[in-house]
């Protein structure tokens, strides 16, 4: 494996690492026309796939993919039983299948939620991961597995973010989580949550006694300095009454 492709893939994972919330282990969801390539040019999946991401995966696949190569006959034989290894992911065709590129694109939706790698030969397939932000494209050259570098359409999608024009899908899942714990999310049945309402203590202004209303006012306290003023002016008028009363009278003559 070329130290120069290595380091390639490495800065790739981490600009899904980084700006999708990629975690380990990996789900690789490959098709059949991966499959023949791996085959053609003596690839094992198995072995090759985790040393290249540089991590665990999980390798997986629709039933879409499988009946399409049952479908086409002997020639892919081979992928077939390579494919069946694998892990079948549900897939919303059980009842009427799709073409394997239809099928696909069906499961990683317009955001790829579920955080695949797609694996795959098929032109259309690629066509269409290159319009979905967030998507890590795996294909085969001669004898090597390639990591695609990052589309236009992601880049795109992250210079976005960071302008603050979008809401990355980590900060989705905090407000998701920050919405459960105030019991603001929607119910399935389109009910809201009640948000529970903490018990609070009483205020205290609310607990003091009430003034009763028309009551006697109580006595005013006489001041020392008052009662004093009081009883000089009593005295003097006493020594004023007692001054006239012994004064003679006079008589004309």
């Amino acid at each position: 494996m070329g130290l120069k492709r290595q380091k390639q893939a490495k800065k790739t994972i981490s600009f899904y690492k980084f700006n999708f919330s990629f975690r380990e282990s990996f789900q690789i969801l490959i098709d059949g026309t991966f499959c023949q390539a791996a085959l053609k040019n003596k690839i094992q999946i198995k072995e090759q796939m985790p040393k290249y991401l540089m991590g665990e995966v999980q390798l997986c696949t629709t039933n879409c993919a499988l009946k399409e190569l049952e479908t086409l006959g002997k020639e892919l034989y081979g992928a077939k039983l390579i494919l069946q290894r694998f892990q079948s992911r549900r897939c919303a065709h059980l009842k009427n299948p799709v073409s394997a590129s239809e099928c696909l694109l069906s499961m990683l939706g317009e955001t790829n939620p579920h955080h695949y790698f797609v694996a795959t030969q098929d032109h259309t397939v690629t066509a269409g991961l290159k319009k979905i932000p967030g998507v890590p494209l795996l294909y085969i050259i001669l004898n090597t597995i390639v990591l695609d570098k990052p589309s236009q359409t992601s880049l795109d999608h992250v210079q976005a973010v960071q302008l603050g024009e979008l809401v990355s899908p980590a900060q989705q899942q905090s407000i998701r989580s920050l919405k459960e714990e105030q019991g603001i999310d929607a119910r399935k049945d389109g009910e809201r949550r009640k948000r529970k309402r903490k018990q609070k203590n009483p205020n205290p202004l609310s607990c003091l006694k009430k003034k009763k209303k028309g009551g006697p006012t109580p006595p005013l306290k006489k001041t020392a300095e008052g009662e004093k003023r009081k009883r000089s002016r009593h005295k003097k008028q006493k020594m004023e009454g007692g001054d006239n009363e012994a004064a003679p009278a006079v008589t004309n003559t």
